[in-house]
């Protein structure tokens, strides 16, 4: 029996997510026998509860192929967790009305750890309301953090922009050491763990090269040992590259750069972490300082977007289509690594029960013994991710990318959600 899908877009976007939607879209399309429209959730889950539903059938060909190369949330995102079952049945008895109403029968949920835990409660409640629906997790994150995937889509482009910014900065800095800036910090994502921190280090090949040390949320900061490695760098090398997770924590757990405010999954809001440093290395180095933080740059940028993240993201959409299909539920689609040199993949599943709500944070035999570095065996995993450009189009030298419709789909309930 034909029914509709329903899509959406959760937490942080990233450069590659409406590449996902784009294989989501332009497989069920071609899939009408068994699939009717794909409606899109206006900010995510919100427009779920909401009932506000875009009605991606109203866009192009020409549109849908366009999100491949356009990044941010084609449909808007949202930081939304819902509650625990056990806690409250409210907000997932009314996903099950908005989709019977909608006739929806095909969920596909795209974001991280939180998200494949709603995907997976998703599946089960509508069991027990009396309307399956079959679930599916999308993978996405920048922190490559989803554990039984070999990397998540978002972060090959997020680890092709920190290697490069590191790698371009550090020529900056040191064309200009001997009179000017002696240490130059990056600040970049990673809360809970180290990847793109890590991805920093490709920039250089050796311990005279940028960056010169990073800091790892896994490595507890030691305040000693990293002014000494800070001052014997740059007697060495007349400077000092840095690069710093957001996460870099004390040995007792705490951000360096807490802030003392939540988000809305309850998680630490971080950033600032590279002005602790810099003022750090000020007060006790007296070194001429500058950082920069890569924040949002970072995760948005399109026009430097690693070609094997794009491919990925889109296959990991279309899959999930091909797998609800083939009769697969409350699955996500994972990518399998099956060789590094020349690098090759395929797409793997795994049960959402098995990634919903945990972490994958980087292995210690990634780190070199003194905490401040890459390992070899880390470079090989990381080198492949970055691999390939794709170029989005340009248009009087920006470039160009898509401007959907987003009309929405008339309402058929009578009962409003109000959002916390």
């Amino acid at each position: 029996m034909k029914q509709n899908a329903f899509y959406a877009q959760s937490g942080g976007v990233t450069s590659v997510i409406n590449a996902s939607a784009c294989g989501v879209i332009e497989t069920a399309r071609k899939r009408r026998d068994r699939i009717g429209k794909v409606l899109a959730g206006r900010n995510g889950i919100i427009g779920a509860l909401t009932e506000d539903l875009i009605d991606t059938s109203a866009e192009p060909a020409s549109a849908i192929a366009a999100l491949r190369h356009t990044p941010g949330g084609a449909f808007g995102s949202a930081r939304y967790k819902l509650r625990k079952i056990e806690d409250s049945t409210a907000e997932y008895e009314r996903l099950i009305e908005v989709f019977r109403a909608h006739d929806i029968g095909y969920f596909f949920y795209n974001g991280g750890g939180d998200s494949m835990d709603t995907a997976h409660k998703v599946s089960s409640i509508g069991r027990r309301l009396g309307y399956p629906v079959t679930c599916m997790g999308i993978p996405k994150t920048v922190d490559n953090d989803l554990p039984a995937t070999d990397n998540c889509p978002g972060f090959g482009s997020v680890a092709k922009y920190i290697a490069v910014s590191t790698m371009e900065a550090a020529l900056d800095v040191e064309s200009m050491a001997r009179t000017s800036t002696k240490v130059f910090i990056l600040e970049v994502m990673g809360r809970h763990a180290g990847w793109i921190a890590a991805a920093g280090g490709l920039a250089g090949s050796g311990p005279s090269q940028a960056p010169h040390l990073i800091l790892f949320p896994e490595i507890p900061f030691d305040r000693s040992a990293f002014l000494a490695r800070v001052s014997d760098c740059v007697a060495r090398n007349e400077y000092c590259v840095i690069v710093a997770s957001e996460g870099a924590r004390l040995a007792d757990g705490t951000f360096l750069a807490d802030s003392g405010t939540r988000d809305a999954f309850g998680h630490a809001q971080l950033g600032g972490v590279a002005s602790v440093i810099a003022n750090l290395v000020r007060s006790e180095l007296g070194y001429k300082y500058h950082y920069a933080i890569a924040d949002y740059l970072q995760r948005s940028a399109r026009h430097i977007s690693a070609a094997v993240d794009v491919e990925q993201a889109y296959a990991v959409g279309r899959k999930a289509v091909e797998f609800a299909l083939e009769g697969e539920n409350a699955i996500m689609p994972t990518i399998v690594r099956e060789a590094d040199e020349p690098y090759r993949w395929t797409i793997g599943k795994v049960a959402l029960g098995r990634v919903a709500n945990r972490e994958k944070k980087l292995p210690r035999h990634y780190i070199s013994a003194d905490g401040f570095s890459i390992t070899g065996r880390c470079r090989r995993y990381l080198a492949p991710l970055v691999q390939g450009e794709d170029y989005p189009p340009y248009k009087d030298g920006l470039p160009c990318y898509a401007t959907l419709r987003n009309e929405p789909v008339a309402r058929r309930l009578d009962t409003a959600f109000v959002i916390d």
